[in-house]
């Protein structure tokens, strides 16, 4: 039996794979403390896993003094460090934003994983950065332009270099050279489909596992009657509080042939639209009970979202509005799996037109089905799960 820390920030995007980890492992007889927001504590509550809070701080923006993310980061560390001492774990998991728990482990001299649980950040050069939600060159003279732009983008990556070796002085230890420097030496999760990566792992550290899932418990959702195709709109969680994407999708979709299932995801509506016949719209619904029935899935494109959709072979329209929702589109577009709509450009028209060409493309659904097919040949949470047991 070994024992093992699990560490990540809130948010359900970095949450949940640590939970669903904490929980495989605790399955395989292993002992296990996960740290993260307080309102996670019940997904542990029936298992062997020992649950921490999560240090939490005033974010950038708030007009509590709010701290720098590195000086969150130190103080953070006045929590988790002696958390780490005292559960005396063989190995520490944190998620790729949440660093006092990997700088805690150095201290102590225990081994460490990084869990990233979307898309590696690290690319080959000739290829768009990660974050600029640009498509993968189809030419030899669009490789040459990312390589010609690799310098100027490194300039910030040097900077980054350089406060997180600040950070590191500032806690005791000494800098670490390159880029990345952030991630384990040891050991690099990433918690993602090979189909939507570009190229090869960075080095050996990396290893692309397959998506993490868990969720929260949900009531079973009556679909749509009829046996048209089935149409998914699963909007963001923390993206559109104007409901822009579900609003879109009740005019535009509404005389469409096919069945349509939409949630607001217990994000208040108001003064909501007519709800058409051939839709059916919830409060909240089980993604993985739900997408395996889907064609298509209507996302804005959070990581969680795209990779459960291939993982049931349904066809992603990608509507990114914010953050890596930008790289997600770019990702699924460049492999010919799905459809990319700007959200500058969405309006219940375009809508309708990109599920229209969703649901008529062959090609496209042929490329979900073989990516679902990997997806259900590799288990990602058990594979990461061994992983992390033989550091």
């Amino acid at each position: 039996m070994r024992r093992v820390f699990l560490s990540a920030f809130g948010d359900p995007g970095h949450a949940f794979p640590s939970i669903a980890l904490a929980l495989k492992l605790d399955a395989m007889g292993h002992s296990v403390a996960l740290e993260t927001a307080e309102p996670w504590r019940s997904a542990v509550a029936n298992s062997g896993v020992e649950f921490f809070p999560a240090p939490e701080f005033p974010a950038v923006g708030d007009r509590k003094a709010p701290l720098s993310p590195y000086a969150a980061v130190a103080a953070a560390m006045e929590t988790t460090r002696p958390r780490i001492r005292r559960f005396a774990p063989d190995v520490v998991a944190h998620d790729i934003l949440t660093l006092a728990p990997t700088l805690s482990a150095e201290l102590e001299g225990v081994p460490t994983a990084t869990v990233i649980p979307h898309v590696s950040p690290v690319t080959p050069k000739g290829v768009p950065p990660y974050g600029l939600g640009a498509s993968t060159p189809r030419t030899p003279i669009g490789n040459l332009l990312w390589w010609g732009l690799s310098k100027p983008i490194g300039f910030g990556l040097d900077r980054g270099e350089r406060e997180y070796n600040e950070l590191r002085r500032r806690v005791g230890l000494g800098p670490r050279l390159g880029h990345h420097s952030a991630l384990s030496q040891q050991l690099v999760i990433v918690a993602t489909l090979p189909q939507l990566e570009r190229g090869e792992p960075f080095d050996e550290r990396f290893h692309v596992t397959g998506p993490i899932f868990w969720e929260p418990e949900c009531p079973d959702v009556d679909l749509p009657e009829g046996d048209g195709p089935l149409v998914m709109v699963a909007p963001s969680t923390a993206q559109d509080p104007d409901h822009s994407l579900l609003r879109a999708s009740l005019e535009g979709l509404g005389g469409l042939d096919a069945r349509i299932i939409s949630t607001w995801n217990r994000r208040p509506i108001h003064s909501p639209p007519p709800v058409p016949d051939n839709t059916k719209l919830v409060e909240w619904l089980s993604y993985s009970r739900t997408m395996p029935k889907c064609d298509v899935v209507v996302s804005q494109g959070g990581h969680g979202t795209i990779a459960r959709t291939l993982q049931a072979g349904a066809v992603p329209v990608v509507i990114p509005f914010a953050g890596d929702q930008y790289e997600n589109a770019a990702r699924v577009d460049s492999a010919g799996l799905g459809i990319r709509l700007p959200a500058r450009l969405m309006s219940p028209k375009t809508l309708r037109l990109a599920v229209e060409r969703a649901l008529d493309s062959s090609s496209m659904r042929e490329g979900c089905q073989q990516t679902a097919a990997w997806a259900a040949a590799h288990d990602g949470t058990a594979t990461a799960a061994e992983l992390i047991l033989n550091l």
